[in-house]
């Protein structure tokens, strides 16, 4: 007799932390990643392979902090690609991008004779919010080290790339490219009931076949219910966040248009006293506004 499956989704969340391991951190399923961040990086520079690196790191000092990657990796040129999951907006995630950013950059340090010649690193972030309300359609962020007055890439072997997912919002008749198939799979794969007639590329016909629930052991069924948890109470957290905010902001509005409108009513008391010769100085008491300000109504 088969597990019993309580979950309704017929694919993985690709946002828990399981789904997004099943999916691109193991070595089965190595060629998923590979084609990722080639659709990323627009083939400019294709990546023939790729080995896992060790995701857990230490600074340099036994009491530094400790950094976890999601996805850690390094190609055959020996660059090194990081890839995180960004679940829900984080006041510094900027911060946190560098500062992973420098564990790559310092383990290539070698002792003894060295010319400090580095390999590129790349820090690759699917972010389930957005940073950037000023350009709606812009998702895709690229960024390098540039000199502020020539606008040149100052240092091109730092990148950051970021994906602001919520902005992506092409439909399967829109899509152009693999660029495009990755970012409507990341973005809907919860929520399709089987494979899209646009997405006929081997690599997806994998993708989804790991990503099918009902395949499952017991085993990853229950560490997938346990992080599909932490997921949505992370989500639920977030919600109401955002719900007290719009709140605060709501009651605030108010108190400042009831603020207004006492201000507009002595006014024009003010003006009223005024027209019928009452002094400026009983006006100000009556009204506790300022004699100044009675005196150029």
């Amino acid at each position: 007799m088969g597990k019993k499956i309580f979950n309704e989704d017929r694919y993985v969340n690709p946002y828990t932390d399981f789904g997004f391991k099943k999916l691109f951190g193991t070595e089965m399923n190595k060629d998923l990643l590979l084609s990722f961040i080639n659709s990323l990086l627009h083939d400019k520079e294709k990546i023939k392979s790729l080995t896992y690196l060790n995701t857990e790191h230490f600074g340099i000092n036994e009491t530094d902090r400790r950094a976890v990657f999601d996805v850690y990796c390094e190609n055959e040129k020996e660059e090194k690609i990081l890839v995180e999951i960004q679940r829900g907006e984080q006041q510094f995630f900027k911060d946190r991008s560098l500062y992973y950013s420098t564990f790559p950059v310092q383990e290539q340090g070698k002792k003894g004779s060295w010319d400090y010649q580095l390999k590129a690193v790349y820090v690759i972030g699917i972010l389930n919010f957005t940073f950037d309300y000023k350009h709606d359609t812009y998702y895709h962020h690229e960024v390098q080290l540039t000199d502020r007055k020539t606008q040149e890439v100052f240092y091109d072997k730092l990148t950051f790339i970021y994906l602001e997912m919520p902005k992506f919002n092409k439909q399967e008749s829109e899509l152009d490219g693999m660029f495009d198939k990755w970012l409507f799979v990341l973005r809907n794969l919860t929520w399709l009931m089987e494979k899209p007639a646009a997405l006929q590329e081997r690599v997806f016909t994998k993708l989804f076949k790991a990503a099918e629930i009902a395949k499952f052991t017991k085993e990853e069924y229950d560490r997938y219910e346990e992080s599909l948890k932490v997921y949505r109470d992370w989500q639920n957290t977030i919600a109401t966040t955002e719900h007290k905010a719009v709140e605060r902001r709501m009651k605030q509005g108010l108190k400042e248009g009831e603020k207004e409108g006492e201000l507009h009513k002595a006014l024009e008391i003010a003006q009223q006293m005024k027209a019928n010769g009452i002094s400026l100085s009983v006006i100000a008491q009556c009204t506790g506004l300022d004699i100044n300000e009675i005196d150029k109504l």
